[in-house]
């Protein structure tokens, strides 16, 4: 123990030089990678010898397989091991490989991010939104999206299961320790090469024989060449006419002759034309006429008409709503089938615009305009029922494909149209009458009640202030509701013309059925209006009385409350 007492002397110094020795090699620290020596193996454990811990590490041989590291079990073998705990609670060394194969192969990804370089790799297995991919090298784990797996949709990739092949990283997070890669852009590197090549044969002016139309955009159409190629015709080459968009010319799979004209080598583009084919035909569009019958050939049906072409590069819209007289929701796709030659007639050429419209219904003859000839307003005729709504029938009359509307007010002289209305159903046959035909707005209305008797006929000979006898039919607090007798209309009287006495007016004094007596108020034959009034037939009858009868005492007896009252008045009046 002396030699701790003197630590100045020559053997004190040399011990601390060789202690501090030791030490330094052996140095180590958690969460480095270290190099271990296998000195022991047993069943299910391998045991490592490192330098500077006090015990040895321990692995499960069955990890060590399940990295591939099979083969290295074997005494005297070097494994590497990521230094977890130097001591844990039990005092044993923590260490893993399989978590230092895993950072060793991120230090990998890295290098060969920076470089720009790819990496081999093999899909394991699917996931959302795309697959997982193996690091072959060190089997790290990486994500590969739906949209990289190829440069075309692909509904099965089975055939790219587990087989081993170049993918290049495009993205990782040191932080997370996420790695995203594509097979897209290996694909499309090679492609790349191989497209300059095909390019190169192309020159302006070359004409392209059945390219095949692969897909749409709202700016053009592409077409594939010969299954090497994708070219682009631009929404304004695609033909003369204006064109929204390429579906309204162009079908996926159908093949036409292309002309090229732009080649851009650097963008690796072709450009062509499908118009340049022919010539413009807007240079001879003062050859067609307005308001002419011309052939035209349906080339293509759309659900809001159909496009048809004049002459070749000469494409214009059938518009459905120019398609039928009498359909008001026609549809192209069940009136033609493509290739269609059809009779229309030239409605409009804007040749600023590069717009020639047409119309098939103008080149048939207007049902209405035939309707008109042969049931002119005031005909009456027998018609069909053939639809009906909540206030109204539509009626067919004769063979022509058009309705007649017949509105529930004229469908009889009562008050209760609607009523009527539930008489009638499909199939049912009417005798009506043409009150109405618009052809400009194709529009005839007809109606029921003219082909009959008209009530109203009964007031041809009555008068104002005219007496009449009427039945009540029923009452409300509104007033009352009769018919006169020998008529079959209903009228009103409201309760403010049942009495002069507002004490009298209550419609409570009628039980309904009984008959009284009314004046005619207001009569108005060509508007069919008509007033009746109690009130007026009191006051009528009043002023008879004051006529007739000049006293008070006379006055008395007749049952009018305010007689004698009215007599004071007329004596003062004469004195």
């Amino acid at each position: 123990m002396e030699i701790y007492k003197d630590l100045s002397n020559p053997a004190s110094k040399e011990f601390e030089k060789l202690l501090n020795s030791k030490l330094s090699k052996t140095q180590i620290e958690e969460g480095k990678i270290i190099e271990g020596k296998i000195n022991k193996i047993t069943d299910k454990f391998v045991f490592l010898f490192v330098e500077g811990l006090k015990s040895e590490p321990v692995l499960d041989i069955n990890e060590l397989k399940s990295m591939g590291l099979g083969d290295k079990i074997k005494l005297g073998e070097t494994i590497a091991v990521l230094l977890e705990k130097i001591e844990d609670k039990n005092g044993e060394v923590l260490v893993s490989a399989n978590k230092a194969q895993k950072i060793k192969g991120w230090d990998k990804l890295v290098e060969a991010y920076e470089k720009n370089e790819p990496i081999m790799g093999k899909i394991t297995s699917k996931c959302k939104g795309g697959c997982i991919v193996e690091h072959i090298d060190t089997g790290s784990l990486m994500f590969l999206p739906g949209s990289q797996i190829s440069d075309k949709p692909l509904k099965d990739i089975s055939h790219l299961m587990n087989e081993p092949q170049k993918f290049a990283l495009i993205k990782l997070d040191r932080v997370r320790g996420n790695a995203c890669v594509s097979r897209r852009e290996i694909i499309s590197s090679f492609k790349k090469e191989d497209k300059a090549k095909i390019i190169e044969k192309y020159k302006v002016g070359d004409i392209i024989k059945g390219a095949e139309v692969k897909g749409y955009s709202s700016f053009g159409c592409f077409f594939n060449v010969n299954g090497e190629l994708d070219v682009l015709v631009h929404l304004q080459e695609i033909s003369y006419s204006r064109v929204n968009h390429p579906d309204e010319v162009f079908n996926i799979g159908e093949k036409h002759d292309l002309k090229v004209i732009s080649v851009d080598k650097e963008k690796q583009q072709v450009g062509c034309s499908v118009k340049q084919l022919s010539p413009d035909p807007f240079e001879h569009i003062q050859n067609y006429e307005l308001n002419k019958v011309y052939k035209v050939k349906v080339v293509k049906i759309m659900d809001f008409g159909a496009f048809c072409e004049l002459e070749p590069g000469l494409t214009t819209l059938l518009h459905s709503s120019e398609l039928s007289w009498n359909k008001k929701n026609a549809s192209a796709k069940k009136m033609f089938k493509v290739n269609d030659v059809i009779n229309c007639v030239i409605t409009e050429i804007d040749q600023d615009k590069r717009r020639v419209a047409i119309s098939h219904k103008l080149a048939l003859e207007n049902p209405f305009e035939v309707f008109e000839k042969k049931f002119p307003v005031g005909s009456i005729t027998e018609g069909e029922v053939v639809n009906k709504n909540e206030y109204s029938l539509f009626i067919k009359i004769g063979n022509l494909e058009i309705d007649a509307f017949l509105h529930c007010n004229d469908l009889t002289y009562s008050n209760n149209g609607e009523q009527e209305l539930n008489n009638y159903k499909k199939g049912d046959k009417i005798n009506v009458k043409v009150l109405e035909i618009k052809v400009s707005e194709q529009k005839i209305r007809v109606g029921h009640r003219q082909t009959l008797p008209d009530p109203f006929d009964w007031f041809k000979d009555k008068k104002i202030q005219q007496t009449i006898t009427v039945k009540i039919i029923s009452t409300d607090s509104k007033g009352l509701i009769v018919r006169p007798e020998g008529c079959n209309m209903d009228f009103p009287i409201k309760k403010s013309n049942i009495a002069i006495n507002a004490a009298d007016t209550r419609t409570s004094r009628f039980t309904g059925g009984e008959r009284i007596d009314c004046a005619i108020a207001d009569l108005d034959k060509e508007k069919r209006k008509v007033t009746l009034s109690i009130k007026l037939l009191e006051e009528i009858e009043k002023k008879e009385a004051l006529e007739k009868y000049g006293t008070e005492g006379s006055g008395k007896n007749l049952p009018f409350s305010s007689l004698s009252e009215d007599l004071k008045k007329k004596d003062k009046k004469k004195k």
